[in-house]
């Protein structure tokens, strides 16, 4: 997939600038676009440049939000703050505006706490987006579906003609399998994800939530007897294990991919969407 591949260049550079403290030269004159997508398990900042490409990326680990809905604003707002502040250190000048996203058929007050959030952070609330419509920007995908497997849900978004037809989320994702892995050892919540985050611990970790992720392709299966579409694409913080898209496809009978950093789609697609801002130098 070309588009995929495409992705791939764009989640390395910014996974390189987030895990670096970096920036790439960038005159705020012509132009950048800023986006602050709060997850389950964190919160992240991207800034683009005119043209989409990464400019720089910070993250921090949250337990603000669950099954969708911030349940800790104070906090939220501090640690966006936080990275707004650290942004502005490395870039050289502040960040005006933000878009952020909200999981698909958020509504009402639930919706607008995000936009919220952004601007108790000193920054103008300018886009929000679906998270699904947002990953599907970065991987430039008009037709099929994404799977977005987040803390606290699955969603499916199948895209006809580049807009969403249908959409469904279930409360099933990366807290499941942490739930799993600390009854399986008789450990703390806080103990078990600390395990599922540690790469020489996953095949074992990927053994033991295996029955959560064939419930996530059980979402799968029932939304595409509805509407059958390809290609499949999971992303989201919880696709983070090797084997997640060889499991579902082979549970679904159908190949399914998955971008080389599936926690920085949805991000960097909310930045996408932002309109560009343009600064002082």
């Amino acid at each position: 997939m070309r588009s995929l591949e495409k992705a791939n260049l764009v989640l390395t550079e910014f996974e390189q600038l987030a895990n670096t403290n970096t920036t790439n030269p960038i005159d705020p004159k012509e132009g950048y676009k800023v986006g602050v997508d709060l997850g389950t398990s964190s919160i992240v900042l991207v800034v683009l440049d005119a043209g989409n490409q990464p400019v720089f990326g910070a993250f921090e680990f949250a337990d603000v939000v669950r099954d969708g809905l911030v349940v800790n604003y104070q906090q939220s707002v501090q640690i966006v703050k936080r990275l707004k502040q650290q942004a502005e250190e490395v870039l050289g000048f502040s960040l005006a505006a933000a878009s952020g996203a909200v999981p698909p058929g958020t509504v009402g007050n639930n919706k607008r706490v995000i936009a919220n959030i952004i601007e108790s952070a000193e920054m103008r609330a300018d886009q929000l987006i679906d998270e699904p419509t947002a990953a599907a920007l970065l991987l430039e995908l008009s037709e099929g579906a994404v799977i977005d497997v987040g803390g606290g849900t699955t969603g499916i978004s199948v895209f006809k003609e580049g807009s969403p037809i249908y959409v469904v989320d279930e409360p099933t994702g990366g807290t499941h399998m942490t739930l799993v892995i600390a009854g399986y050892y008789q450990e703390t919540v806080k103990e078990a994800e600390k395990r599922k985050r540690d790469k020489k611990q996953e095949r074992q970790n990927f053994t033991i939530v295996r029955p959560v992720v064939q419930r996530m392709a059980e979402i799968t299966r029932c939304a595409l007897a509805k509407y059958p579409t390809e290609p499949l694409i999971v992303v989201g913080g919880a696709a983070s294990f090797e084997e997640i898209e060889k499991e579902f496809s082979v549970y679904l009978n159908q190949e399914v991919y998955k971008p080389i950093y599936p926690q920085f789609v949805t991000p960097i697609g909310i930045a996408m969407s932002s309109t560009i801002i343009y600064g002082e130098g």
